[in-house]
């Protein structure tokens, strides 16, 4: 990923969003969104979970799934869909990391840096992919079910951000928690 994403948060200019900065400007444009929706994506997970102790990261505000568990699916999913996306089905190694999303007791910082990594071998399968067919199409799981190279890389991004917005929403829980 673009390191533009860490500092336009650590500096005091005003935060400008991904999308406006000029970043992955040698990318075609539908992978560059995807890309741009995963720097987003990374920007709120650091801002958001700066406020949350390791300890929080793994509770379960009125039953809502902890933090941990969207961190974790998030950086996985990831992988997962882009694996669909490169035309292949789901190894037996993905479907053992996906069945232990819901269990774990990582530190915040070993889960953001989880998301980091997969964000990072993203971007070079990204960059590849979104110079190919858009069209073309792809199947998802055991029961093949049907959709194109451009709707798993657009899905990529929309799931990651609907998952960030659920750790926002918890955060946010939480944090009103402890008042």
């Amino acid at each position: 990923m673009s390191t533009s994403s860490s500092v336009a948060l650590s500096s005091n200019a005003p935060y400008v969003e991904p999308w406006l900065r000029g970043t992955h400007a040698e990318i075609p444009a539908v992978g560059r969104a995807v890309l741009h929706a995963l720097d987003l994506a990374l920007d709120d997970l650091t801002k958001w979970t700066a406020l949350i102790s390791d300890d929080e990261a793994h509770t379960q505000p009125f039953g809502l799934p902890t933090l941990a568990f969207h961190l974790r699916h998030i950086a996985r999913s990831v992988d997962r869909i882009l694996s669909y996306a490169e035309g292949n089905q789901l190894s037996a190694e993905q479907m053992t990391s996906l069945k232990a999303e819901q269990v774990g007791n990582e530190s915040l910082a070993t889960l953001l840096a989880e998301v980091e990594a997969s964000f990072s071998n993203a971007a070079e399968r990204i960059q590849v992919l979104a110079t190919a067919d858009f069209n073309t199409p792809r199947t998802v799981g055991r029961k093949q079910l049907p959709t194109s190279l451009g709707g798993a890389l657009i899905h990529v991004a929309d799931h990651t951000q609907r998952h960030v917005g659920q750790v926002v929403t918890t955060t946010k829980i939480l944090a009103a928690l402890r008042k």
